[in-house]
């Protein structure tokens, strides 16, 4: 038997949920709101407490926060109670020190695996931190619930997090998310394209040169990790990193330190790495492409984002608030439009959804958009032509389809580059570089 807590402003609910604790043989006392809870969890011996996210006077996270201030109530495993989970709540509740985040209903046999847990488990507390809530990283989905709880998680510490899922999940998103979250929220968030820099040139971009180094380099570099000093640094695409640079970067992380090209003299970097990728790593592995000591480095906390098809319950969540981005008036689906976009398969994932929810918000006349605004969308665009008699080689091939991709990015961001970056997967910088390279500037 247990003496547990119960703060929730609803009658019936902590009514309800009393007599369930109580027939499983646990004391219950109740509280109302935030305040009257904090009170009661100072004075008795509490051993776990459940707490409504929305109160008045003081809701579930101010009381986490409120909890912070006295070291003796962070070993209470606290388990964050709504009928209105998101992203954010979710993150908030765990960054906080919540042991869970649980949505209403609960059935009998979920509080009673709760509870066991709790009781069973140690219990960590986190530093408190705040986080924006995400739109690609809304959901209620039990997948992407487990992913806002895990970024809610490592916040809290400076572990590596090895991020991935397939492409337009929305990995960047979580290394953003989990940046905002840290105690390394003031300082500089750096993501670098592992696959958009020349393998020749990956040594210099990541750990700097002198001026000298090589020919060409006419002046010092302080490469990414040095930008990242005192931040997250993001290494997306890591599976794509030669063999020659993955050894250069577990040195680098073993050490904390980076030697620039040119020089024999390491530079202490305090950096918090978190890799991206949406390769099997376990393949890369088994066919020698990939190391496995760095693997094991990078995959100390690992965030798997499922395909947008696999959780196909968000959405018609992720399509409304996508629909109500921008300067745009908001515009609506039907039922059968929400059902035409739950019977896809989304191989883009949510980068495709939200494109084709641009996509709708200026080619559908009125406020409502039905199946049959959809249906023509749906179908992937017809890929780049060639001329054959035109081309005469392979990097002349490369350059005009890489110039027809950018042209239409840069058309379906309206012009906007950083948005056209974003689309084409790749950094500012290369995509300033292409622009005066292609006559697009």
């Amino acid at each position: 038997m247990a003496l547990i807590l119960l703060i929730d402003d609803d009658h019936d609910f902590r009514t309800t949920l009393a007599v369930t604790l109580g027939s499983m043989g646990h004391e219950v006392l109740v509280a109302h709101d935030g305040e009257e809870g904090l009170a009661m969890l100072q004075e008795a011996p509490i051993e776990l407490a459940f707490v409504d996210y929305r109160m008045p006077r003081m809701d579930g996270i101010a009381f986490l926060r409120r909890r912070q201030e006295h070291a003796r109530l962070q070993a209470v495993p606290v388990v964050m109670l709504t009928a209105f989970a998101s992203g954010q709540n979710t993150i908030d509740a765990m960054s906080l020190g919540a042991f869970d985040h649980l949505t209403k209903p609960i059935g009998r046999a979920a509080l009673a695996e709760i509870v066991t847990r709790a009781l069973t488990s140690a219990h960590r507390p986190v530093a408190p931190v705040s986080v924006d809530d995400d739109t690609e990283l809304a959901g209620n989905s039990q997948a992407m619930r487990q992913v806002q709880k895990r970024i809610g998680l490592a916040a809290g510490s400076d572990v590596p997090v090895l991020i991935t899922g397939e492409t337009g999940t929305g990995k960047e998103l979580v290394a953003r998310a989990l940046h905002r979250a840290s105690a390394r929220a003031r300082g500089p968030f750096v993501a670098v394209n592992c696959a958009a820099i020349p393998a020749d040139l990956l040594e210099s971009e990541l750990f700097g040169h002198r001026r000298g180094a090589f020919s060409g380099a006419t002046t010092e570099r302080q490469g990414y990790f040095r930008e990242a000093d005192g931040g997250t640094l993001l290494l997306d695409e890591i599976g794509d990193m030669p063999l020659a640079m993955q050894a250069k970067l577990l040195r680098v992380l073993q050490e904390a330190a980076v030697t620039p090209l040119g020089s024999s003299q390491p530079v202490p970097v305090d950096v918090r790495v978190l890799a991206a990728t949406h390769r099997r790593i376990d393949g890369l592995i088994a066919d020698g492409r990939f190391r496995s000591d760095l693997f094991y480095r990078l995959n100390v906390l690992p965030i798997e984002l499922g395909a947008l098809r696999d959780r196909r319950e968000d959405i018609p969540l992720l399509a409304e608030r996508f629909l109500r981005d921008g300067d745009l008036p908001a515009k609506q689906l039907t039922e059968t439009a929400v059902a035409s976009l739950q019977a896809y398969d989304w191989p883009g994932n949510v980068r495709e959804l939200r494109n084709m929810m641009d996509r709708c918000r200026v080619l559908v006349a009125g406020r409502v958009i039905d199946a049959a605004d959809l249906a023509s969308m749906f179908a992937s665009p017809a890929p780049a032509v060639v001329d054959d008699d035109a081309v005469t080689d392979l990097p002349e091939a490369v350059a005009r389809l890489e110039r027809s991709m950018i042209v239409d990015a840069l058309a379906k961001s309206g012009g906007n580059r950083a948005e056209t970056a974003r689309r084409l997967g790749i950094r500012r910088q290369l995509l300033y570089r292409k622009l005066v390279d292609y006559g697009l500037e």
